[in-house]
This record gives C-alpha cells, structure tokens and sequence, in this order.
C-alpha cells in the first residue's frame, strides 16, 4: 500500500491531522502561501508562512515520490516481472534513491560485460557458481560452456563471463546498496589535493581531509568550486576491505569450490562497478545538503534585506560611484520620482574635487535635499570622503549613508529599466537605484532577480531553480508581510502579491493610468484578467490611502468587513474612531470580553478577531518602521583610524556560516566569526544575526594591508 501522505506529513510536521488535511486542501484549491498564513488561520491552526512554504516543499517531493513509485511499478510489470515482494519493497521506500535502487536491476542497459557474457550463454554457469554447491567442480562445470565461435575460448573465458553476471546481480542489489551508501557516508573521508602548483584561493584545500558526515557546509561548497575551477582533486576514502567483506559476508553461504570466485567477484563488484557510482552519489548527498543549507541561509539574509526600515518623505541624492566613467548622480523627490540627474568627477587625483562638490551643493540647495545615498562598489571610499567633506561645508544638516548596490547594474540595464526610465543611460539608471534603495529598498530591490542582490554565499554553485523558487517566495512574503498602495505600487511590486502575476499587475497599472486611483479594493474587480479567486487572494495586501472605505487602508479582508463593523459596535466603537484612529484601547476592550462568545456570535475565528484588532490599529502604518532605523553618517572614518577595543555601531550586511560581515563604516566590512557573536554556544550565525540589523561591536584586531577588521559581540 502507498504511503499516506497526510499522516506522513503530520509526524514530520507535529501537526494534528486536520491541520494537514486542510493546509493541503487549501494549497490544491489554488490558495497562495501568504493567503493562506495570513486569512485561513483557523484552517490550519495559525501555521506561519515559513513552516507552510516547508509543508508546501514537502507535499511536492511525497507527490512526486508516490508518482515515481507508480511509474516503477508499470515498467516493471510491463517486462512481466512484477512481483507481491517487489511492490510491497517499492511502497515501502523512503526516497527516490531506495525507488532507483530497486529498479535498477530492470532499468534497460547499454551493453555491459555482463550482457555481452549473457549473449554468450554464461548465465546458467553463473547461477552455478552461485549454487555454491560443494560436490561441483567449477573448472569442470566452465568446460561445457567453451564456445569459438560466441568467443569463449577457455575455461577462464567462461568462469570469467559468469563473474561479470555475478558482479552486476550484487551491484544491482538493492539492499546490498542501501547498507552500503550507509557504510560509506558514516565511515569514508572527503580528501581534496592540489591539482596545481599555483596558488589561489584554495590553497587551505591544497591538502586536506575531514569524515564526510562531518564536514561543514561551506567547505564542501568551496572544494566543489576548487575542484571545477581545475585547482583540487576530490575524492572519497574508504575502508575497501570493510567494504568487500560485507558482500562476501551476503553472497557466500557455504565452504565450497565456488568460494574463491565469488570473493574475487566480490571484490571487483565493489571496486568496478558500486564504489564510484556511491562515491557519486554521496558527492551529491552532501552538496544537496549544503545547498539546502545555503539556500535557507540565502534566503534569511534577503528576508533582513527586504525589510530594512524605508525613509520615507525625504529628497535623497544617489551616487553610483566610479573612477574613470565619474559618479552618476540622481536625486529622487520623497515620491521616488526623479528630479535631476548629472555626473561629478571627484574620484581619481587629477579630478576636479572643488568643482564636483560645488555641482553637488548646488543640487542640494536647488532640491532641498534631504540624504544622501551613495552605492557601495567601486570608488565608493572616495566618494564618500568627498561627500563627507562637502557635508562640513554646508549650512544645513544632512546625513548620508552607504548603501548596497548589489544588482543595480543588473537592475539599470535591464527591460524594466529601460521601461522605467527611457529618458536615461544605464549609469544614471543605477543612480536613481541607489537613490530610491535608501527610501524604499523593498519597492526598489523587487526589480531585480533575487539571485542578483547577492547576500548569500556560492549563490552561482547553487541549483538555480531552487535557489530562484526559494528567494521568490521569500520576496512573495515579504511584500505581502508589509502590503503595498495600490495606487502607487509599480508593476514589479504588484507582481509578487497573492495572486497577482505579471500580466496582472501590468493591467492594474494600465487601469490607473485610464482610469485615474483605485477609490476601493472592489474596483480591483474591473482590472482585465482579474477575476474573484485573484480578488480573494490579493485584496487584503493591497492599501488604498484615501479612498471610500477606512477598512481599505488596513490589512483587513474584505470579506470580513461585515464581522469587523459588527465587532466594533460590540466593542463599543463606532466607524468614525477608526478613521480618526480614535481605537488605541482596542486589545484592552477586547481582552475583557469573552473572546469565545464574541467568536460564536460573528461567525468567525478567535485568530480573525485579533487578526481585525491589530489590523484596525495599525491602519496605513508599515510594519517596517517599527524597526531599528538605519545609521546615518556625517562624517567618515578610516580603517586606519580603528584600534582594538573600540565599540562600534555597525550593520550586519551579510550572514554566512563561519560569522556575519558588519559595515561599522570603513568602507571594508569587518567581520564577527560565529565564536565572537555571544557567550552561550550558537549552532549557526543565523541563529543571532539578521542582515539589516542595527548591532554594537568592539574592534579585536585590525589588519590594514589585508583590510580585514575582526570584530567580537561578547561582553557589550
């Protein structure tokens, strides 16, 4: 019988069954992740989005596991070899790896040694052999099989041929694998070697060795660039003897003349045919592993990204600095719209510094300019200084800060770009970029594939597809964490709404464009191709500021309006205190009613009562700015300047699995190793840190000729 998916999932899960029956019954009617975290919270017991992105992965590969089983099942009954046994063993397997092994024996071959013996009539001296019967003389018994002209010249031809049949049976034993893949990932040692003599960034694996079951995640990502970049050579050690001995111990039953030939069979099944392809395959288990493990790690990073504090209602100047080319310049009013562009000179020694810094104060003064942005990629350390110069030159008091430019240039010489800004060269594209990243980097950074902001670590080793479904969801949920106004939200934030895709939210656009703003989330029903099920899934993230209903402004879903005024009334609220945010006492209020009572009377769930509660009092606020804010600066520091046992307030930037890197503003990053990021034992950086956030560190040593800064947490 097929494994019961539901039950399956309820153990891994520690769900009660009806929490995995409804999440699945939710996922398979089309709901999205976000839809469903956010508005079915009664259906499935208030699951978080992240633990129903992992519900939804692990559906798909038990689906697809059930699917593979039934496929196995109807090629080998179409060869006539089905079997009660080999349907209960195929049911039974876990993963698809256990389904191969079991269909590998009936998987059609390309022509092997074991086939060409068959062809020559060796089988039925093979299954003598395998006899192990102690009164037959094998040499004798080889005798009646020589054969010119099938090309069975000798005695040893025949005994020979026969092994060959005998050594694919073991390597195609299903259970004989099994164990053996356990042997070899439990006891063997992953060794990397120099390939070559020249020395890169490799060379801590020009000889090195560690137990493959332990060997951490980044390592095992850094050998397998090492050895595609052509400078390791990689491989497995293992206890061949250990090895061998167990498939003697399996296939030989009894003292007999047959012993000797099947050792040797033994030894070269193992050795030919089943050692390298586990040695594959264990290669691929630990790179599956430590790409899971920097996927999610990936993933973490651009979750604390996205949810950076915006600044908003500010004039920001964006620099996309450079050497040559000069420094693209942008400034963007507090809507994002672009107010003027330019380039200044003011990086290399023969630039005119006085003339670039006057361009910069005559924008400044000319836009009012409130911050200033500026990219952190090349020439960005003279950028600043010059910005921090001109800064104490200046009446008015303005603050900058370095921001990261990661997939700007992919952004800027993008269609959507090109869309965007037709008016504007690429450069100038990254400027506004850099510029827009500082006021609203979740509606900026959602222009740009994920896979290019770059806050992971060997995102290019990664499978690319489920890196890129891994950050899009990421993106889906953070976008629809925060929710976006629908009547400024551009294109490329709509598209990663709860079931808006792009050609939808090409059509919201259009519709404001002919038809001027959205005056209630119903109207969302007369945009082309958006039909009720879409409706359902994206109202609730969609905020209309001014429009003609208070309820559109919050996360509230129009479907619970009804409930929500009937709520308020019972609460003692009437429709004009939210509109004049006259609700701050609401959860008090709420607490000192019966919860259940009030549930039973509505028609809907305890998780929806609070759900409406916090969304009434948070109306048209964005949950980011509840958030630390970013440091602005005005003056600048050099690494030269840091001494050990300074503090620091720095940003985490990037988060990796030896430690995070923090911008303390120095240009270069310094970098906390996971020993130094608390007292108590941590298993992971991720545990602690988040990037974007807001953290104090203390200098432990400086290194200026390598620009490397290490940082520690302890004792702040």
């Amino acid at each position: 019988m097929a494994v019961n998916i539901t039950n399956e999932l309820v153990q891994e899960f520690s769900l009660k069954e009806w929490q995995a029956v409804n999440t699945i019954k939710l996922i398979d009617d089309g709901n999205t992740i976000p839809f469903i975290a956010r508005y079915r919270k009664e259906a499935t017991g208030e699951l978080s989005d992240e633990i129903l992105r992992n519900f939804y992965e692990r559906l798909c590969y038990l689906r697809n596991i059930e699917e593979k089983k039934a496929e196995v099942i109807r090629l080998i009954d179409e060869q006539g070899m089905l079997t009660d046994e080999l349907t209960e063993a195929i049911n039974n397997a876990k993963t698809i790896t256990e389904i191969d092994d079991i269909y590998r024996p009936f998987r059609p071959k390309r022509r092997t040694r074991a086939t060409i013996a068959k062809e020559k009539g060796l089988e039925p001296l093979s299954n003598i052999i395998l006899e192990q019967n102690k009164d037959i003389n094998i040499e004798d018994a080889a005798k009646e099989y020589i054969d010119t002209e099938k090309g069975v010249e000798t005695i040893d031809d025949a005994i020979a041929g026969a092994m060959d049949i005998i050594a694919e049976m073991i390597s195609d034993n299903a259970d004989y694998r099994k164990e053996l893949r356990e042997k070899t990932y439990k006891t063997s040692i992953l060794v990397s070697k120099a390939s070559s003599e020249e020395d890169s960034v490799y060379s801590m694996y020009y000889d090195f060795s560690e137990p493959a079951s332990k060997i951490a995640n980044h390592r095992i990502l850094a050998i397998n660039r090492g050895e595609k970049d052509g400078f390791l050579s990689v491989k497995l050690n293992t206890d061949e003897d250990t090895m061998t001995q167990y498939l003697k111990n399996e296939t030989i039953t009894n003292k007999s003349p047959a012993e000797k030939y099947l050792e040797l069979t033994c030894e070269d099944a193992y050795k030919r045919l089943i050692a390298p392809s586990i040695e594959t395959e264990i290669r691929n288990i630990l790179t599956d592993r430590a790409q899971e493990a920097a996927i999610k790690i990936f993933s973490k990073n651009l979750n604390g990204l996205l949810l950076q504090p915006p600044i908003k209602g500010k004039t920001i100047l964006g620099l996309d600095p450079g050497y040559r080319t000069g420094c693209k310049v942008a400034v963007v009013d507090e809507t994002g719209k672009v107010l003027d562009t330019g380039v200044v000179y003011c990086t290399l020694e023969h630039h005119d510094k006085e003339k670039a810094k006057q361009t910069l104060k005559t924008l400044i003064n000319k836009h009012d300019v409130d911050l200033i942005s500026i990219g952190n990629g090349t020439a960005s350390k003279e950028t600043e200084i010059l910005v921090a110069q001109m800064l104490k030159e200046i009446d008015k008091k303005i603050y900058y800060m370095v921001v990261s430019e990661a997939g700007a240039s992919v952004y800027s010489a993008s269609k959507l770009a090109a869309e965007e800004f037709p008016e504007y060269d690429v450069s100038l594209r990254s400027a506004v970029s850099i510029a827009r990243r500082l006021q609203d980097p979740l509606a900026e950074l959602v222009k740009i594939d994920p896979k290019a902001i770059g806050v992971g670590q060997y995102q290019h080793d990664m499978n690319q597809k489920k890196l890129g479904e891994a950050l899009g969801g990421v993106v889906e949920d953070c976008v629809n964490s925060v929710g976006v106004d629908l009547n400024t939200a551009s294109p490329s934030l709509l598209s990663y709404i709860s079931g808006i895709n792009s050609t939808v939210a090409k059509n919201i656009a259009l519709y404001r464009e002919e038809n001027g703003k959205f005056k209630n989330r119903s109207e969302l029903l007369k945009v082309s191709k958006l039909g009720k099920k879409a409706f359902e899934q994206c109202a609730g993230f969609l905020r209309i500021t001014d429009g003609d209903n208070v309820f559109d402004n919050t996360s509230v879903h129009p479907e619970s309006y009804k409930p929500a005024l009937e709520l308020l009334e019972k609460l003692g609220y009437e429709l004009s205190d939210v509109i004049n945010s006259n609700i701050s006492d609401i959860r008090e209020r709420l607490s000192k009613n019966n919860i259940d009572k009030l549930s039973q009377e509505l028609g809907i769930g305890i998780p929806t009562i609070k759900d409406i509660c916090d969304g009434l009092l948070k109306k048209g606020r964005d949950p980011r700015e509840e958030l630390p804010k970013p440091v602005l600066l005005s003056d600048i520091m050099d690494i030269k300047d840091l001494k050990p046992d300074m503090l620091m307030t720095g940003t985490v930037r990037n988060v990796v699995d030896f430690g995070a890197f923090i911008d303390i503003g120095v240009h270069q990053d310094g970098l906390v190793h996971i020993s130094q990021i608390c007292d108590r034992y941590i298993k992971h950086p991720t545990d602690v840190l988040s990037v974007g956030d807001i953290i104090k560190v203390k200098i432990l040593e400086v290194d200026v000729n390598k620009k490397r800064i290490a940082l520690t947490m302890k004792g702040i």
